[in-house]
């Protein structure tokens, strides 16, 4: 990182400072008007867990806070209808993705028919596949309890979302971390689907270069403020192949303790990751925008 930034340690990592070359600007640096920022888009937030009046002001604050949009990720049917809905609400500022988040038990049958009988049916209402991926938590809590798991319903459950994704010709939305993100990857593979998104990704150095060699996307989520391990990620990724995310509600620690999650949080992702690759923050946003905006289809 160049000298021109400050660092400070916390527990878990480094935290980015702010940038102080505007103190050794030189005086015709300083009067030129700054470039302005393009807005940015929250590539991952599970808006109907919010409370209803929670979601309705941080829709309503999404200008002011210079985020053009957000991808509405669902956890179920449930979700996915309500998902819906705000976007139907909130037009060109929600756009919904439909799926069932991985970690929690396995509905039935039926009702795993159900969900996908009722997103063909809403095909054109979605930008994306999503929540969907591997309980690679909930999987290793059980094996921490000295429980029995059985992770082939969910690996297959994953696999007709893939197959979901290349006959309608969607992106996917992963939760797939570590091992979880080769066995995503082989499915991805197997059924020729190459805009995946992988959301606040964690994994080895080794699938890291699989993903980005096939050209899957990640997302960086408020933590690159404080956990060395996203800081190493976003060094490596490609960036024409990152976004900004928050995964609100999930709270997050550092200088982000105490608050809610809300998309305004994009700004500070944006910022951090402009610092640590060494490009000015008004290319990093228009770029970030601009990884979105394609991955997603979104106007621009």
């Amino acid at each position: 990182m160049s000298d021109n930034h400050s660092e400070a340690r916390s527990n878990n990592g480094q935290v980015i400072a702010p940038d102080r070359n505007a103190a050794s600007a030189s005086p015709t640096e300083a009067n030129r008007a700054p470039l302005p920022l393009a807005p940015l888009i929250d590539a991952h937030i599970h808006l109907d867990t919010y409370k209803e009046h929670e979601t309705r002001a941080l829709l309503g604050s999404l200008m002011d806070a210079g985020v053009e949009a957000v991808i509405g990720v669902s956890m179920d049917l449930a979700s996915s209808q309500a998902n819906l809905k705000l976007a139907q609400a909130w037009p060109g500022q929600v756009y919904p993705a439909f799926g069932f988040h991985p970690e929690q038990p396995l509905p039935a049958d039926h009702e795993i028919d159900t969900l996908f009988g009722w997103m063909a049916e809403h095909a054109d209402d979605m930008v994306a596949v999503g929540e969907v991926g591997l309980p690679y938590y909930s999987r290793l809590e059980a094996g921490e309890a000295g429980l029995s798991w059985d992770n082939g319903p969910y690996e297959a459950l994953l696999e007709r979302f893939v197959r979901f994704a290349r006959d309608h010709d969607k992106p996917i939305v992963l939760h797939a971390v570590y091992e979880d993100a080769d066995i995503a990857c082989d499915l991805l593979e197997k059924h020729g689907v190459s805009r995946a998104h992988f959301h606040w990704f964690k994994g080895s150095a080794d699938t890291v270069r699989r993903m980005a060699d096939s050209g899957y996307y990640v997302s960086f989520t408020p933590d690159i403020a404080y956990e060395a391990e996203i800081q190493e990620l976003a060094r490596q990724y490609p960036v024409s192949q990152v976004m900004t995310e928050t995964d609100g509600p999930w709270p997050f620690e550092g200088p982000f303790a105490g608050q809610m999650t809300h998309p305004r949080m994009t700004a500070e992702v944006a910022r951090v990751w402009s610092s640590i690759r060494g490009v000015p923050l008004p290319e990093a946003r228009a770029l970030l925008h601009a990884n979105a905006c394609r991955f997603y289809g979104i106007p621009r």
